[in-house]
């Protein structure tokens, strides 16, 4: 039995009779056997629908790629929280007392997240470690390193790391302070470019799932002219003859989202091992992130509404265009 004829079990004499729970729940029930008997026509064609299953989630395995390579772009750009370390550089004279004092009102500000004292003799004894100079610094009769407060932000972007700055650099003990953030700030600046580049092209591919939904729905529509010809002489709304077009839509973008689910994992899993190897190297703990729960459950509605989007459109359309002719 088609799917059209599906369901149809009230008679329009006997409606009047049933009450309105009753019906309540009938509408339901309805509902999901259309949507079962949507799902066994997906399986009666196959081919049709594994193709259109296939399209769909290469489809939407793209801008789901290209959101995880952004999320991971930017996992990589927070884990340098040090590189928003401010260096104040104390003035000469300044006493010990006077440099604690200052590093405990430091430690008591909101916007801090850690200040570290580096004296004037580790700073001279860290040179010469790694200088090589260390014979010719025993000839200094001063120590020409000044103390040093590095201060470490709790927004460590590149804005509120300047602001913080031009805020310390004001302190009455400090000659002046040092941030170097201007590599991370282009960083921001291609994960931010990257992250428009992936709307773009999900809008463009999404906007290509929404056409070939649709055509495959016509498709359908046009295979089933002579049911609906039938249905509209026996009294059948547009509502109820589209309804089953609609379920299948959905269908095919659950599918379609869930094999680019499938799709994503297996490339995660296959780049892992190269990711290993590659920070083993650099002795990183980076991993890749793969999609979230909540990622996944977007990924399906949006493959669902879809799904549903390019169905309603096309059904709209060639179903009312559909008109029972005359013998």
């Amino acid at each position: 039995m088609s799917i059209l004829f599906s369901g149809r079990v009230t008679s329009g004499a006997s409606e009047h009779k049933i009450g309105i729970a009753r019906r309540f729940v009938m509408f339901w029930v309805n509902h999901v056997r259309q949507a079962v008997a949507s799902l066994g026509e997906l399986w009666r064609t196959p081919s049709a629908s594994i193709l259109t299953i296939g399209v769909l989630g290469v489809s939407l395995t793209l801008p789901a790629t290209l959101h995880l390579l952004v999320k991971n772009v930017q996992q990589v750009s927070d884990s340098f929280t040090q590189a928003a370390e401010i260096s104040l550089f104390i003035k000469e004279g300044s006493s010990d007392t006077q440099i604690r004092s200052l590093q405990q009102i430091l430690q008591a500000d909101p916007a801090i997240a850690r200040v570290s004292h580096i004296s004037k003799q580790q700073a001279l004894d860290e040179f010469a470690a790694v200088s090589g100079f260390g014979a010719a610094l025993n000839y200094l009769t001063d120590n020409p390193l000044p103390d040093v407060l590095l201060v470490l932000p709790k927004n460590t972007q590149a804005a509120s790391a300047r602001e913080l700055l031009a805020r310390l650099s004001k302190e009455r003990i400090v000659e002046f302070g040092k941030l170097d953030i201007d590599w991370l700030t282009r960083l921001d600046a291609i994960v931010s470019l990257l992250r428009q580049a992936v709307l773009v092209i999900a809008v463009l591919l999404l906007g290509a799932v929404l056409l070939i939904i649709g055509n495959t729905i016509r498709l359908s529509i046009m295979n089933k002219k002579d049911e609906i010809e039938v249905m509209k002489l026996v009294g059948a709304t547009d509502a109820f003859i589209q309804r089953p077009f609609l379920y299948s839509g959905i269908w095919y973008g659950v599918f379609g989202g869930l094999l680019a689910f499938l799709i994503v994992e297996a490339m995660l899993w296959w780049l892992q091992s190269a990711i290993v190897s590659v920070t083993s190297l650099y002795d990183s703990d980076f991993s890749l992130q793969a999609l979230s729960f909540v990622e996944f459950a977007s990924l399906m509605a949006l493959a669902m509404a879809l799904g549903l989007g390019g169905s309603y459109l096309s059904v709209r359309r060639h179903i009312t265009a559909i008109e029972p002719t005359g013998p």
